[in-house]
């Protein structure tokens, strides 16, 4: 699973793939100033960019340095220091985390399926009543 950003979604050649490589190196503020720009001087522009934003995942996911920092983590995570033991310890403590981060993945997805029944079942018994009330209702009309 990878959170980098695609910079490949339009040819380096063209003036809109240099701007959204140049827009890349700067990070996320540099996108948002952009945007603000269209709205202030052309607005469907700014409606553009914000979609675009969203749709290519550009607003919400992390950039610039933070991103960086945390792929040369990933890449050293792996890589031998020299130290047998430390690195079959360090190799443990990776596969233990990565355990343990598939384990809350699982607990998140059926926290979330149980408070999807329950918010369904809700609605179905909110429905059934109302269908109930709405019976004896047309039935007391026509009594």
């Amino acid at each position: 699973m990878s959170d980098t950003i695609s910079t490949a979604s339009l040819p380096a050649t063209s003036w809109l793939g240099k701007t959204e490589n140049w827009l890349d190196s700067k990070g996320r503020g540099a996108w948002i100033a952009a945007m603000v720009l269209g709205f202030i001087f052309f607005w469907p522009l700014g409606l553009a960019l914000l979609a675009y934003m969203i749709w290519s995942n550009r607003m919400f996911k992390k950039s610039g340095p933070c991103r960086a920092r945390a792929s040369s983590f990933t890449s050293n995570a792996y890589s031998s220091s020299g130290n047998s033991a430390f690195d079959a310890y360090k190799l443990d403590t990776l596969r233990r985390l990565e355990d343990e981060q598939e384990a809350f993945q699982a607990f998140l997805e059926r926290l979330r399926s149980a408070k999807d029944k329950a918010e369904f079942d809700q609605f179905m018994d909110d429905r059934a009543k109302r269908a109930a009330q709405s019976r004896a209702q047309t039935d007391a009309e026509i009594a």
